[in-house]
């Protein structure tokens, strides 16, 4: 056992929180408790992972691995014992959470809401589920909890009392939230009990967390919030500046619900704060961002999970504690990194098969982590659950109900193979995104034939699938795949206009403005799919036309204006590619793989700093970007900084082994060095690689 940096550490989430929304606060003096924590602390972006589905996040936030590992690919799941469908549980997670881990070496730790963590895992501490915080019942009507939702049970009955039902609000709690909600008609607009069951359960949530953190003991507390999520699925079209669409009485009515949200968590966090003492070592994150700004969309694909393209790419980290520095920055974090910081700053050894790293950048003093081949090769008693208990049908079927309400899933029929068999397909179609988001296409490859097989009409199936093999250089596969998306196309819209002649009804007459804005994000997705592809079978000019089609069709598309970047730099127009990045970076200034695109494009002109310093930022939003690493060694190295230089291109290399030119280059530093055997290592994994290539 290491070092323990960390006395007691306080583990906050706040499902959704993003730097666009808080910065203005924090400016405007609105939430204190957080710049408490900014300012005796460090922050910084947190990159997510693909696909940003919440409980798949915040399971490998626990674990410090990807979610083909830990096994939760979804919102549902089939439920063995009935033969149906329920919401995804802790108990389809195949390894270890941090506070199994802690567990096993007898560290207290209370774990409240966790998504998803039904039923309570009987660890060495209090777990209270996800299912604690759900009203069930009517005002003023039992409401029982759900069996399991509480671990040690002789705790249920206390923790019960604490919950808040929305019918106990009262126009006092609302009106912060809606200054003017005396004015809404409630049998038309709905919304008002929406804001009251969200604060509801968020209170709910707190109460749990606070009166553990006060009458028992514990050197590890995590607590999740999932309100700023909820509100900003409900309320964020109303968050100014006011868009497109939204009816200026609607906005001016409820413009203020996202930010009185955040700042009733800062309230809460400055209970939290004050409970935990200056001694504890406090991590505040979010699982994803969400959009709030000009980057809205502008409608939400009617499909399972449509909701999850309102989130961003970049959450929030924050930490202050003993032995953390204060008033600075982190960069290049991701969400797999906090089990791992959390065994490092309690002096445990990181599993070498986690994922994440330690965020040593965050310390005061150098740290260099103990490493152990794997938490789940070590035995005894982790508190996790025995593989076949099941949860309540009843409790399953309220859940259900709650995620369709969120637009996660369908609502669930009557039909339980039916359900099953959806969400069977769901949970193979997220697994071969994780894939595909992980640089391994090949393990997605199958589950993606097997899925567009079954399913041709799913033009997202076919999308993907295309995508794949162009990832994996089948190119003609991925024609066809594309020529038959095309085919369907004209086949369904034939159909429709046939149906709307018969009908007498114009297209214009008849058109459903959701089916037809989503209708046109298909097709600039598939122009932007056609021009990539065509881009990779080198008809460089052709391509530029579909991806400017594209762009007419979608102008405020960061990643379009990466693609044609991208296309010209292959063209070797520099200039049009420095346009067209910066076009991007202009629409998203925290756009990774455009600054990537900057520093090739002045790499290739022989522009070395400028080069070197897009790289930077490249790699200080997102870490885990090995060709920008390995752009940045290039540029480093005609800078003369070799020894800056070899490090970038270890981490390109550590990142991906298999990028030939970064050992080529490794080579030739080694060489000149004198250090032959290095050289001749690298030289040789060079060649191995080419020769690999012309094979393939």
């Amino acid at each position: 056992m290491g070092e323990r940096l960390a006395k007691k550490i306080l583990l906050v989430g706040w499902d959704a929180a993003d730097w666009k929304i808080i910065n203005p606060l924090l400016d405007a003096g609105k939430m204190p408790a957080l710049e408490t924590v900014v300012n005796n602390g460090v922050m910084g972006n947190l990159a997510t992972l693909s696909p940003p589905l919440s409980p798949m996040l915040w399971t490998s936030i626990a674990t410090g691995v990807q979610a083909d590992k830990h096994g939760i690919l979804g919102f549902t799941e089939p439920d063995r014992k009935s033969g149906g469908v329920r919401p995804v549980s802790g108990l389809s997670r195949k390894c270890k959470a941090v506070w199994n881990i802690l567990t096993q070496q007898d560290f207290k730790t209370n774990v409240v809401g966790w998504w998803p963590s039904h039923p309570a895992e009987p660890i060495n501490g209090v777990c209270v589920s996800n299912f604690y915080h759900q009203a069930r019942a009517a005002f003023n009507k039992p409401w029982p909890m759900a069996p399991g939702t509480v671990h040690p049970e002789n705790l249920a009955e206390k923790l019960a009392e604490l919950r808040v039902h929305p019918g106990e609000l009262t126009e006092t709690d609302l009106l912060p939230f809606v200054p003017d909600a005396a004015k809404i008609d409630q049998d038309k607009d709905k919304r008002l009990a929406v804001i009251a069951k969200t604060i509801a359960e968020c209170s709910s949530v707190h109460g749990a967390a606070t009166w553990l953190m006060e009458h028992t003991e514990w050197d590890f507390m995590a607590v999740y919030y999932d309100s700023i999520d909820h509100f900003c699925h409900g309320f964020i079209n109303f968050h100014p500046p006011r868009i497109e669409g939204v009816p200026e009485d609607l906005f001016e009515m409820y413009k203020g619900v996202v930010e009185s949200g955040y700042r009733f968590h800062d309230m809460m966090l400055g209970r939290l704060l004050a409970l935990a003492g200056a001694e504890t070592t406090v991590i505040l994150l979010s699982d994803h961002g969400f959009h709030s700004d000009h980057l809205r969309p502008k409608g939400i694909p009617h499909e399972p999970a449509g909701p999850a393209i309102q989130h961003r790419d970049l959450g929030i980290l924050c930490m202050k504690g003993p032995h953390i520095k204060k008033d600075e920055r982190i960069y290049s974090a991701t969400l797999l990194d906090i089990a791992p910081t959390v065994l490092g700053l309690f002096g445990l050894p990181v599993g070498e098969d986690m994922d994440g790293h330690v965020l040593v950048q965050a310390f005061e003093k150098p740290f260099e982590p103990d490493y152990i081949a794997s938490w789940e090769q070590v035995a005894g008693d982790c508190g996790m659950h025995p593989a076949d208990l099941q949860e309540d049908p009843y409790e399953v079927r309220a859940q259900m109900e709650q995620l369709a309400a969120l637009g996660y899933i369908e609502p669930p029929s009557e039909d339980t193979e039916k359900n099953v068999k959806a969400a069977i397909c769901e949970s193979r179609y997220n697994l071969a995104k994780v894939y595909l988001n992980s640089a391994r296409p090949k393990k997605a490859l199958p589950i993606l034939e097997e899925l567009y097989e079954k399913e041709p009409e799913q033009m997202r199936f076919g999308l993907q699938l295309a995508r794949c093999y162009q990832k994996i250089n089948r190119l003609k596969d991925c024609r066809v795949v594309v020529e038959n998306i095309i085919k369907n196309e004209k086949e369904n819209n034939e159909k429709r206009l046939a149906r709307e002649r018969q009908n007498e009804k114009s297209p214009a007459e008849s058109a459903d403005k959701r089916k037809a804005l989503e209708k046109a994000v298909f097709l600039s997705q598939l122009d932007l799919l056609q021009g990539t592809l065509l881009l990779a079978e080198g008809n460089h000019y052709e391509a530029i036309t579909f991806l400017l089609n594209a762009e007419k069709a979608n102008p405020r598309l960061p990643s379009l204006h990466q693609h044609i970047g991208q296309t010209y730099l292959r063209m070797k127009l520099w200039d049009n590619a420095e346009r067209a990045y910066l076009k991007a970076i202009e629409i998203d200034p925290e756009s990774a793989a455009a600054y990537h695109g900057l520093a090739i494009s002045h790499l290739r002109r022989r522009q070395y700093s400028q080069a070197a310093e897009y790289a930077l930022r490249a790699v200080g939003i997102i870490h885990h970007m090995p060709l920008a690493h390995y752009h940045l060694g290039v540029a480093l190295l005609r800078l003369g900084h070799t020894d800056r230089a070899m490090q970038a291109l270890k981490m390109a290399l550590q990142q991906n082994s298999g990028i030939a030119p970064a050992h080529r280059w490794l080579a030739f530093i080694y060489r000149n060095q004198g250090n032959t055997a290095e050289a001749r290592k690298h030289q040789d994994q060079a060649m191995q690689l080419r020769r690999k290539r012309v094979q393939n």
